[in-house]
């Protein structure tokens, strides 16, 4: 009798995302349950994404297509996918050009699950019939908030097929890095446009005599942030680390922790935040209403600088939730907890899929 499952990953882009994260460290919690992912296979991969995958002891081997393998479909990533998928126990694909990929070439015999994290924009083209016709073949699919339950259901996926996607946290028992000043806010994300960090530091320009911000992250925005925090004389106020491997050691302590995002399905760093006893000041916007909602934390409305800035003085000033309901719900969301929901649903259709075959031989 079979013991264990090896599940194989794919994924459109693998760079330091939370949705990229959250598979790499289920895959090392899987492991308690006999779960072992063999390989995680990208379409693209940028090095910083490829050394995480490293750093968590994940083989990763990539396709390398350019231009958005996440969003959109590519005949030539599902060719080169199938031998690589023959002999899974269970592939799991993580965003729609994953999905679809694999769901054109797995085989019979293998369970599919999907995830979707984010809000489908398509900014690559609309491909929802694709995802229409590719979706009869995923067993179970993991949708990471409201939209992407939304989406799910625009494209047909059924029912009982569809399922509340749960991300992995870490580090919500850091200890704070030494030398950080202290009061301090802070933001960890990629610098992306949907993350905002720029609506945060146009809020932080309103706050004369606010303490040091330090923003942990990187991505595309980089060199317009540098601009603006030098144009608005902020440079010795905000703080820009780069990307970091344990963003957790900068929230730990701090004073108030932002999410300025203009979309957002569920935040990462928000949770960490909370399970850290750390005051959380995120945007009314999809996911993150639920995550912030019932007194975990200070909502504002999206693309407000004024508001933002008015909520962090409120927040300094002392005025912010109880710590204790923002813990209870992050302790929901460690790796071991997600894990044992997962290996549930990736153990009874390996179990599924092995009947099936035995009624067929």
């Amino acid at each position: 009798m079979r013991c264990s499952v090896e599940v194989v990953r794919v994924i459109g882009t693998l760079e330091p995302g939370g949705a990229q994260l959250s598979a790499l460290r289920l895959s090392l919690a899987l492991r308690q349950h006999g779960i072992f992912t063999r390989c995680l296979l990208a379409g693209e991969a940028t090095t910083t994404g490829l050394n995480l995958a490293r750093r968590f002891g994940i083989p990763a081997h990539v396709f390398c297509e350019p231009d958005g393998l996440q969003w959109r479909p590519s005949t030539a990533f599902a060719a080169w996918l199938a031998d690589r998928l023959a002999d899974a126990d269970l592939v799991h694909a993580h965003m729609f050009g994953a999905w679809w990929a694999a769901a054109q070439v797995v085989p019979d015999g293998v369970p599919l699950v999907a995830s979707e994290h984010n809000v489908m924009t398509w900014p690559y083209g609309d491909y929802s019939v694709a995802a229409s016709q590719a979706a009869s073949r995923v067993d179970s699919f993991f949708a990471h908030g409201p939209a992407a339950r939304e989406f799910a259901q625009s494209i047909g996926m059924l029912p009982e097929r569809l399922l509340e996607g749960r991300s992995a946290v870490d580090g919500v028992d850091a200890s704070p890095l030494p030398g950080l000043a202290q009061p301090r806010i802070t933001f960890t994300g990629r610098f992306r446009e949907d993350k905002a960090p720029d609506v945060l530091v146009e809020g932080l320009a309103l706050l004369s005599d606010a303490p040091p911000a330090y923003l942990a992250g990187d991505g595309p925005m980089r060199r317009r942030l540098e601009a603006r925090i030098a144009s608005l004389g902020l440079e010795d106020r905000v703080v820009l680390p780069g990307w970091v491997y344990e963003p957790a050691r900068y929230v730990a302590g701090s004073s108030v922790h932002v999410v300025p995002s203009r979309e957002e399905a569920w935040s990462q760093s928000a949770v960490v935040a909370l399970g850290l006893g750390v005051p959380v000041v995120g945007t009314d916007v999809e996911g993150l209403t639920t995550t912030l909602g019932e007194g975990r934390g200070v909502l504002v409305p999206p693309e407000d600088p004024p508001a933002m800035a008015a909520a962090l003085r409120r927040v300094l000033a002392g005025e912010h939730p109880s710590a204790e309901p923002g813990m209870t719900y992050a302790a929901r969301y460690t790796p071991n907890v997600v894990a044992e929901r997962y290996a549930r649903v990736y153990l009874d259709l390996a179990a599924a899929k092995g009947r099936q075959q035995g009624q067929h031989a």
